[in-house]
């Protein structure tokens, strides 16, 4: 399918689609399902898993060219890196300020993404999977907050194969042979009976625990396999909630 748009995209935006969509065009297959599930028209949040620092642009090109080209939450140390940091702001990309006062203005940006008709793409782990086999973690309740407040449709997005193109936390890419990029858009997560409620941090696990049971259920069915009945939790299991864990246990050796 060829990527559309009902809405102009910014240049930038543009300008990197023209370079990076031929270069996963001829680097990788594509096994794509689920497009029905993204919502036609309105803004929506849509939550894929994290495997490798490739998927945002598998991610990315699944839902271009499905029609909805996603606006990602992206944390902020990436939109300070020379050249990049310009082209992601200039691509109306939005950074996260973790721990910061400034995190508010990330949600408000996000919600106003979503009031303006967008595909507003959020990692609900917020770093790279840290579970042994891959498997979504517990999630962070970012877009259970920008459901919330929006009422907007939550599309649980799974990925499967960025992961050999490019293992966690490495800088050796495997490009040949040639790779498939599993991508599987599933059905809205249902909220509705949480709208009305008081948004307290009871409730915004419960929103958080459905989406990223969702997003398991899309992976299961990729990966042809079941996932553990507990989900891998950093803090449980003593690790950094952000950044990558394997440098930080090398130097506490």
């Amino acid at each position: 399918m060829a990527p559309r748009s009902r809405d102009p995209l910014p240049f930038a935006y543009r300008a990197v689609v023209a370079i990076l969509r031929p270069l996963l065009m001829v680097l990788t297959r594509r096994d794509w399902h689920g497009a029905e599930n993204l919502p036609r028209e309105g803004g929506f949040v849509a939550t894929p898993n994290h495997l490798s620092y490739t998927d945002p642009l598998v991610f990315a090109h699944f839902m271009l060219d499905n029609g909805r080209p996603a606006f990602f939450l992206g944390k902020e140390g990436v939109f300070r890196v020379p050249v990049v940091g310009a082209i992601l702001r200039a691509a109306q990309q939005i950074p996260v300020y973790r721990n910061t006062g400034k995190a508010a203005d990330a949600f408000r940006a996000a919600v106003a993404a979503v009031q303006e008709g967008k595909a507003v793409g959020v990692y609900p782990e917020g770093t790279l999977t840290r579970d042994p086999d891959l498997w979504p973690m517990v999630g962070k309740t970012g877009a259970a907050r920008i459901a919330l407040a929006t009422r907007c449709p939550v599309i649980p997005v799974a990925q499967w194969g960025p992961q050999e193109l490019l293992a966690p936390y490495s800088g050796k890419p495997r490009l040949l042979p040639r790779k498939t990029m599993h991508v599987t858009a599933g059905p809205p997560v249902d909220l509705s009976d949480l709208y009305d409620q008081p948004v307290t941090s009871t409730l915004l696990r419960e929103a958080t625990s459905r989406i990223m049971a969702a997003l398991t259920v899309q992976l299961e069915q990729i990966r042809g396999e079941q996932a553990p009945t507990e989900r891998f939790d950093s803090r449980t299991h003593g690790l950094p909630e952000t950044g990558n864990f394997r440098r930080s246990q090398r130097g506490g050796r």
